[in-house]
């Protein structure tokens, strides 16, 4: 349950994660809903590539561009 106490590389708290979901739920909040589950599906993949861009520290254009490419960035 304490494991932060154990790894300094997870955090104490769970903002990351709040923050993480917060995009989703502003989208939810401007348009009301998603209009099908592949559009909702489609969106999580994106907002997840752009995340765990930002939090690596990586270009988020250049990583959606080369994921389409079909190589792994992760």
């Amino acid at each position: 349950m304490l494991i932060f106490l154990l790894d300094e590389n997870i955090p104490a708290d769970n903002n990351g994660s709040e923050r993480a979901i917060r995009n989703v739920k502003v989208k939810q909040k401007v348009s009301g809903q998603f209009k099908s589950l592949e559009g909702a599906q489609n969106y999580a993949n994106l907002r997840s590539v752009i995340d765990t861009s930002r939090k690596r520290g990586l270009n988020e254009f250049e990583s959606l561009v080369s994921i389409m490419q079909g190589n792994s960035l992760f």
